[in-house]
């Protein structure tokens, strides 16, 4: 069982940074939205603190709890989602990073509980994994919710949005989960655009999908 004594400082670096990029990004505003890490080889959890500025906080202010949801460092009170980045690192092992925005155009869709296509452009697609899909209403900060996002998330989505509320994103690391975000977030404004137009979109062929999600894992980028 994991102690404080395998806690490690640079993770609470990541973390800590990661919320201020979020803001930065302007993927939330003002305090909202959370920040997670899961370290595998300890499986200690590292999350932002409920409610802070996050151009104030610092490492010591990153609270680190186990898969379990035991309490291991850090005198702040969690992220009141601290359920639902426990339960997506429980049910999805390849992940470690986790990330809530609170995004305009695809809380626009999660306000209207509406799914975000990836057959409507290559790079959703590509990164995505399947269908963005919202979750049915639950109250936030309560197990109910992340029992529902993680019904909804399934296994093979990268993103699934929580109804009225927000974005929930998923990657090996934090820069994939940061891509997922802008990706969604990007798709959701061109689904927008198309609709607001009275337009709509042209699908992608299922079996082109299957090709480019093969294509990104074997042949996209440096070996």
């Amino acid at each position: 069982m994991a102690t404080a004594a395998d806690v490690k400082v640079e993770y609470k670096t990541l973390v800590k940074e990661s919320g201020l990029r979020m803001l930065e990004s302007g993927l939330t505003v003002a305090t909202w939205g959370n920040v997670s890490y899961c370290d595998r080889e300890t499986g200690l959890v590292y999350i932002t603190p409920s409610g802070m500025d996050y151009t104030t906080i610092t490492e010591d202010d990153i609270c680190v709890y186990d898969l379990d949801g035991n309490h291991i460092e850090g005198d702040r009170r969690p992220s009141i989602e601290l359920h639902l980045h426990i339960g997506m690192f429980n049910a999805r092992p390849e992940a470690c990073a986790c990330i809530h925005t609170h995004p305009i155009f695809s809380t626009v869709f999660s306000s209207m509980g509406e799914d975000i296509p990836i057959d409507i452009h290559d790079e959703a697609a590509q990164a995505l994994g399947d269908t963005v899909r919202c979750c049915e209403y639950q109250l936030p900060g309560t197990q109910a919710l992340a029992d529902e996002a993680m019904k909804t998330i399934g296994d093979k989505a990268n993103a699934c949005m929580l109804r009225s509320h927000g974005l929930v994103c998923i990657g090996a690391d934090m820069d994939a989960a940061f891509k997922v975000s802008t990706v969604v977030e990007m798709v959701a404004e061109i689904y927008w655009r198309i609709r607001a137009t009275g337009g709509t979109y042209v699908p992608i062929a299922a079996e082109n999908v299957s090709a480019m999600q093969e294509f990104v894992k074997t042949k996209y980028g440096q070996y």
